[in-house]
């Protein structure tokens, strides 16, 4: 039985066997949910402009993918929407990059993300993973959630913006050619 906080799954992705990039988000919010357009909110603005890429580039499927870690919005939590539901990347993950096969570089976007994919590599804290980011390369390239809400995480952080996005812009305009 669902409960109001809990909404019909919607799955809100994008894919193609062309894409050169894979956005790997935490789960689609209130908004994208209605919309049924990723990234279709404040921190997707933010998101593209990190990446360097216009809406339009953002949005075609022949070189960007978008999967986040939890497929559909997860509901209302006590703080902002609820974590994705630990079911769903491990059981729609493998087949859909199965079927991209062009994927050179893996954006993981927050700790839902980046818990998935990297697993024991992933460090102790968001701030330390995303430091570590030259780890991870060339396949990913761990980020902290564009979210107007991590304003706080951006300003006690500036290196991220100062080192990481440069290094960020560059790698996926190099996947994209």
């Amino acid at each position: 039985m669902r409960t109001p906080f809990a909404p019909r799954p919607k799955p809100v992705l994008r894919a193609s066997s062309t894409a050169r990039v894979l956005i790997v988000g935490q789960a689609p919010g209130r908004r994208v949910h209605e919309t049924g357009i990723p990234w279709n909110d404040p921190s997707g603005d933010r998101l593209r402009v990190w990446l360097g890429l216009t809406r339009e580039q953002f949005y075609d499927t022949r070189h960007i993918a978008i999967v986040p870690a939890g497929l559909c919005y997860p509901g209302s939590g006590p703080r902002g929407d609820a974590p994705p539901r630990p079911e769903c990347a491990p059981l729609w993950h493998p087949q859909l990059r199965s079927l991209m096969p062009r994927i050179c570089l893996t954006l993981l976007i927050g700790q839902y993300a980046q818990a998935y994919y990297l697993q024991a590599r992933r460090k102790k804290s968001l701030r330390e993973t995303v430091q570590a980011y030259r780890d991870y390369l060339p396949v990913y390239l761990p980020l902290p959630h564009p979210s107007p809400r991590n304003q706080l995480w951006l300003k006690q952080n500036p290196w991220f913006e100062t080192e990481v996005v440069p290094i960020l812009k560059a790698r996926v305009a190099a996947a994209l050619v």
